[in-house]
């Protein structure tokens, strides 16, 4: 709160150089050696008469010394130019005593810095405006962003989220700041109530698909979940693995449903193969209880079969590998998880004896023997022409012929030789 200034009082004597007073007390001041009639004051004495219009011209100073103090307070300047131009319409109608040129000027420097306020008053508001303008601006713009997003790439929740906050934003502003003008507020309003409708409308339709979509994937599962429910007591273990891995298939396929649906229906077709699975492992077990001893059998019988290697009698090794295969088919099956070490095993077994066959036969076959011996025939008569040209060569004494002769001759001879190697083979 201002505190009142401390004023000067003026005296009578101070007075007395403004004014005229009349015995009927009537008053006149003086102003610029012109009077002007103040008013009557009557049934008093002279002195009483100057006071009583002293005391009116030092309450308009009072007035005047306070306005000056809110100024310097930074009071709103809108409130202190109505006071002042009241003040200066009392101070105009000369009804007081006393210095009238002192009061007018202080009056006309007090309008000019309530002026100099006032603007400075008004640009603050201007830039609060807009600032205000700006903010209200950016909340409708961003909105209308939210709202234009195709729904199918919205995140609903920091979208909604997001639209909230921005609803908060515009109530908090629309509360607190400055006033933009109903028309500018009105426009800018619609904008941003037009965008909340539309995102509203696109995030209802959106869940609504949504819950249709949802409703369809639960309903295909809740089919395939009944499916595996059929299965899970079959013994026809092969068959019914087989169907669960084109059921798991067309699970992955289908779509979810609400994620709390699709984890109590997953749940429920888990537990379905779980039961079958857990009831096949139960029977395999048994199972290969069973085939243990037969796996002792077959382990001895492939270290007798591993034993004809490396095959250096292909025919002793096919005649003991055939009693070896009766043998192992007669000892019957192992257990699941030996099956594939003990069949490979003897796999390489029989694939030795089958690539000894092989080689013997490459040896012994008959066209390859006639192809040889009848390019060793005509290698040899080769050689022999070779061996006529260089004996004329060597004759004639001609060198570069003795040269390429003895040349053909060596090469023919080394192919011969390799021929003649090829050919013991077959024998």
């Amino acid at each position: 709160m201002v505190a009142a200034p401390a004023l000067h009082q003026t005296t009578l004597e101070e007075a007395a150089a403004f004014a005229r007073v009349e015995e009927d007390g009537h008053v006149f001041l003086l102003v610029d050696g012109a009077e002007h009639p103040v008013g009557q004051y009557p049934d008093a004495t002279r002195e009483e008469a100057l006071a009583y219009f002293v005391r009116k011209y030092d309450d308009l100073v009072a007035q005047v010394a306070l306005l000056e103090q809110r100024l310097a307070a930074k009071a709103p300047a809108a409130d202190m130019g109505k006071t002042l131009r009241h003040l200066a319409e009392q101070a105009a109608e000369r009804k007081f005593v006393g210095d009238v040129a002192a009061l007018d000027a202080r009056i006309e420097a007090l309008s000019a810095s309530i002026a100099e306020a006032e603007a400075a008053e008004r640009a603050a508001q201007d830039e609060a405006k807009a600032r205000e303008l700006a903010a209200r601006e950016a909340i409708v713009a961003e909105a209308e962003e939210i709202a234009a997003k195709d729904p199918a790439t919205v995140q609903w929740k920091t979208s909604s989220n997001r639209m909230n906050e921005l609803f908060d934003a515009w109530k908090t502003s629309q509360k607190n700041g400055p006033r933009l003008g109903r028309s500018t507020e009105d426009a800018l309003w619609k904008r941003f109530r037009s965008a909340r409708t539309v995102f509203d409308r696109h995030r209802r339709a959106y869940f609504s698909q949504l819950d249709n979509e949802n409703a369809a994937a639960k309903k295909a599962k809740e089919a395939l979940i009944a499916r595996a429910e059929e299965l899970a007591d079959s013994t026809d273990w092969g068959a019914t693995a087989a169907e669960y891995r084109r059921l798991m298939d067309e699970w992955k396929a289908s779509k979810r449903a609400s994620r709390k649906d699709d984890d109590a229906l997953w749940n429920r077709f888990r537990a379905a193969q779980d039961r079958f699975f857990a009831a096949r492992q139960a029977a395999n077990e048994v199972i290969d209880e069973q085939f243990a001893a037969n796996l002792l059998v077959k382990e001895e019988i492939l270290k007798e079969a591993q034993a004809l290697l490396p095959v250096k009698d292909h025919r002793a090794a096919r005649r003991a590998l055939t009693e070896i295969q009766d043998r192992w088919e007669a000892a019957g099956k192992v257990p699941r998880a030996d099956m594939g070490r003990m069949e490979s095993g003897l796999r390489r077994v029989e694939e030795a004896v089958k690539a000894a066959e092989d080689e013997h036969w490459q040896r012994s076959n008959p066209e390859t023997k006639a192809r040889t011996n009848s390019a060793l025939s005509q290698l040899e008569a080769v050689i022999a022409s070779l061996e006529d040209d260089l004996a004329a060569a060597e004759k004639a004494g001609d060198a570069r012929r003795i040269a390429a002769a003895r040349e053909a001759l060596e090469a023919r001879r080394q192919w011969l030789d390799m021929l003649q190697k090829s050919a013991q083979d077959f024998s």
